[in-house]
């Protein structure tokens, strides 16, 4: 766990789902090679070819961005799939109730955090198979809001899917919340907590659930 800031005024989580609320290897490598296969079953060349070609394209946008990593959606978007195929891909292929089960040691520390927190997840998958997955661990009560990919249609690090939970999140309180009031928990640094800093949020990167069910000796 890596604690870049705890605002002074912290009211409100975002959390990331896939690899932060969960950690099964065969599953995120399931989430990117279903739509990978997929991908190339439209456009008529072997899995192995559109793995390559994906595979070189985050590379070579690394290479570009200081190292920085971009997301499977933007990276499809870039062979022209539109992020709403990417959408539609999602809701169909992914079964994350196939992989996960309930987990107990995160329920009991989202009681701990909903006690003095409001919570909210931003993904870049789709609200439908992000529900799905909260389902899974049985924590889907914690989070009666998500901001997934077909909330904005764009895919994170983009501005817009973290200013919508700070916009939902400050309606369902009675004092509001804005950003400084937030911090954003997840397990890519690019993705899940870049952004959020520069936006005055908090920020902690995660390696996986076992350093969530340490957040609250962290933070409270």
């Amino acid at each position: 766990m890596k604690i870049y800031k705890i605002p002074s005024d912290l009211r409100a989580f975002i959390f990331d789902i896939d690899s932060t609320l969960y950690t099964n290897q065969a599953y995120a490598f399931e989430q990117v090679d279903c739509q990978v296969r997929q991908f190339a079953k439209e456009r008529g060349i072997s899995a192995d070819e559109a793995r390559r070609m994906v595979a070189e394209y985050r590379k070579q946008f690394a290479a570009e961005h200081n190292g920085s990593k971009v997301s499977l959606g933007n990276t499809l978007l870039s062979f022209g799939v539109p992020i709403e195929q990417s959408v539609q891909w999602r809701r169909e292929l992914l079964e994350p109730a196939d992989f996960l089960r309930r987990d107990e040691k995160l329920i009991d520390e989202l009681k701990i955090l909903q006690k003095e927190y409001q919570l909210i997840c931003v993904t870049n998958n789709p609200v439908l198979p992000a529900r799905k997955t909260l389902d899974a661990l049985g924590i889907s009560e914690f989070f009666p809001k998500i901001v997934g990919l077909d909330t904005c249609f764009k895919s994170k690090p983009a501005l817009e899917p973290f200013e919508t939970a700070v916009e939902r999140l400050s309606k369902s309180s009675e004092s509001g919340i804005n950003a400084e009031n937030c911090i954003a928990i997840g397990d890519r640094y690019d993705m899940d907590i870049d952004l959020p800093l520069k936006m005055g949020m908090g920020g902690i990167l995660v390696n996986g659930v076992e350093e969530v069910y340490q957040i609250h000796k962290n933070v409270l």
